[in-house]
């Protein structure tokens, strides 16, 4: 760590700590992430799914990990250093994005997640806060909850709220269709700068999504959780809520954002469907 001048502190989390630092050897800026977590050995440190995973995988859309440095009992991740997070994007924004710009952010995203399922990973905590954007390009980061797709089932209601989906809450098995729930939500916030589902809690989260999307019918609850008494809400049209997206945005919105995970399109699916054709020309 000698050759890092620590700039600021840029984010923090259960996971750590995030620092703006200057490398005087390359007179390059980086973000470090220290680990809260204590590891005994290397061997622990280099089993951490997120280090596996960043080590594993290069890509365009996902943060490039420079080197991870050992001191002590510490582990520091040292990564590329992006401009802000699509959240601080949002909130300095004079007025929102115009379908152009959003469209094209998720075809970044769908891009990036792409490679990351196919690289046997989803993420579990999508949201505007870990993807980082530097001009026009856009980056998935903190990959501290992510999960090997063909590795014990997951049933731990982790992530940030807003951007769980239903099986989530409900503590069900789920698989990588969690991370294209959180992309639909993610998406829906891009056209009015809004989360879509703004829960206080998990049972107000669930009131939240029933009362947009409508609750499960009878068919869907098999697939759900029949178990839960769901608020009965017709929910309402998204055309209403997100004015200014086009039919071609509102129907994959809407397909992201289905009860049944199978319905959801995958990062192939997605980026196949009518709202990106603009970006293949």
């Amino acid at each position: 760590m000698e050759q890092y001048q620590i700039l600021k502190e840029i984010g923090s989390g259960s996971y750590g700590v995030v620092w703006g630092a200057w490398d005087e050897h390359s007179d390059e800026v980086f973000a470090i992430k220290k680990l809260k977590k204590r590891c005994n050995s290397v061997k622990e440190y280099i089993n951490l799914t997120e280090v596996k995973a960043l080590r594993k995988m290069n890509h365009p859309n996902i943060i490039k990990l420079k080197e991870i440095i050992k001191e002590d009992d510490s582990l520091y991740l040292v990564f590329e250093y992006m401009e802000c997070s699509l959240c601080e994007r949002m909130t300095c924004r004079k007025k929102p994005f115009s379908e152009d710009e959003i469209r094209d952010l998720c075809f970044q995203i769908f891009q990036g997640l792409a490679y990351m399922h196919d690289n046997g990973y989803f993420h579990r905590d999508l949201k505007p806060e870990n993807l980082l954007v530097s001009k026009d390009v856009l980056k998935i980061v903190d990959l501290g909850l992510a999960r090997e797709i063909n590795g014990k089932p997951a049933t731990d209601n982790i992530g940030s709220r807003w951007y769980s989906a239903p099986e989530v809450l409900l503590g069900q098995e789920y698989d990588s269709s969690v991370d294209m729930w959180a992309i639909g939500a993610i998406m829906a916030k891009l056209f009015t700068r809004h989360p879509l589902f703004p829960g206080k809690h998990d049972g107000d989260q669930m009131y939240k999504i029933c009362s947009v999307i409508g609750s499960p019918t009878e068919t869907t609850l098999s697939m759900v959780n029949s178990n839960y008494q769901f608020p009965q809400h017709p929910g309402v049209q998204l055309s209403s809520l997100l004015p200014s997206a086009s039919l071609e945005a509102l129907d994959l919105i809407a397909t992201l954002l289905s009860w049944n995970p199978s319905v959801r399109p995958t990062t192939m699916e997605a980026l196949e469907h009518p709202f990106f054709y603009p970006c293949y020309c």
